[in-house]
């Protein structure tokens, strides 16, 4: 929960019966019959559990990502030379050298067409929903043939297409595998996309620890300002009452009078029709509901059958 004390209802339980003791009166001191409790809700629900980290890794396969988490924190993700080494979210605790500390998460499988369910990246779009600041590695080194900007520009067209919500959360460009870089000028295009933009962007080596410091202290010092995110979202709320409309409604099928309801219905819940003294608060319940009176505006007369709910009574005026 978001907050200490937080509850949110998801069932409302049935309302509560009465027992013998509550229809004692000075004629009546020892009734021998109770009123039913009623039924609670029954539902299925989905509930979808997302992952808590401060700060999220963000970018394509292979560009680095398991290795920082590695180098930065105690983490052991599974390290290799190609696509979809991480198959799972991946978590680990940065501690700097101030004391500070901060959670930080590799979320793999995104690719283009991720927001649609291309690949794995639909599975882990939401643990990111979670982050308060995005950090998107990625890789300059050339070496795969990738192009930085067009990367950039991939990836956070999922985040849009995925959430509006994150597409603006606050990113840090993280240029990474610089020690293999031969040619700066991919670096350079994004650096220049990065300053129009508006973002700051860090070369690092996650391999070697080139830059590192400098971006864990910046991270932390970002992390600051942030606000926290909510970790529940209620996306409708609902207030349950036990004060509930008392409705009914009645109509005629092949000569019977039917009466049926939520109000008829809670009050069959309650009451034994087997148990004499029961009978008699069950009439009185229709009556105090307005039953009785709108059968006889319905035209029902002496020996008619009244179906209440699934309940066959013989009408007696």
């Amino acid at each position: 929960m978001s907050e200490k004390d937080q509850k949110e209802l998801i069932f409302p339980g049935g309302r509560g019966g009465k027992g013998n003791s509550h229809f004692a009166t000075s004629t009546r001191q020892a009734p021998r019959f109770s009123q039913g409790g009623e039924k609670g809700i029954e539902k299925e629900l989905i509930l979808e559990l997302k992952l808590i980290a401060d700060v999220g890794l963000l970018g394509f396969p292979n560009v680095g990502k398991s290795t920082f988490l590695s180098r930065t924190t105690s983490a052991t993700p599974k390290i290799a030379n190609y696509h979809f080494t991480t198959l799972e979210p991946n978590l680990g605790v940065v501690k700097s050298e101030y004391g500070d500390s901060f959670v930080i998460a590799d979320i793999p499988g995104i690719i283009e067409g991720a927001s649609q369910g291309v690949g794995l990246g639909i599975q882990f779009l939401r643990h990111i929903e979670r982050t308060r600041l995005l950090l998107h590695v990625i890789d300059v080194s050339g070496l795969e043939g990738r192009n930085p900007v067009e990367d950039f520009t991939v990836i956070n067209k999922e985040l849009k297409q995925y959430s509006e919500k994150l597409a603006n959360r606050k990113q840090i460009i993280v240029a990474n595998k610089i020690d293999s870089m031969q040619d700066e000028t991919l670096y350079k295009e994004l650096e220049k996309m990065a300053k129009e933009k508006n973002i700051e962007i860090f070369k690092i080596s996650a391999v070697t620890g080139e830059g590192l410091k400098e971006l864990l202290t910046r991270v932390t010092e970002v992390l600051k300002t942030l606000p926290k995110e909510e970790i529940v979202e209620i996306k409708q709320r609902k207030l349950y009452t036990l004060e509930e409309k008392e409705e009914f409604n009645i109509t005629k099928e092949e000569g019977i009078f039917v009466v049926d309801g939520p109000g008829v219905q809670r009050i069959m819940r309650r009451v034994n029709l087997e148990d004499n003294e029961s009978m008699h608060y069950f009439q009185k319940c229709l009556d105090e509901l307005g039953v009785n009176q709108a059968l006889k505006e319905a035209g029902v007369q002496e020996g008619d059958t009244v179906r209440v709910v699934d309940w066959e009574l013989e009408w007696y005026d």
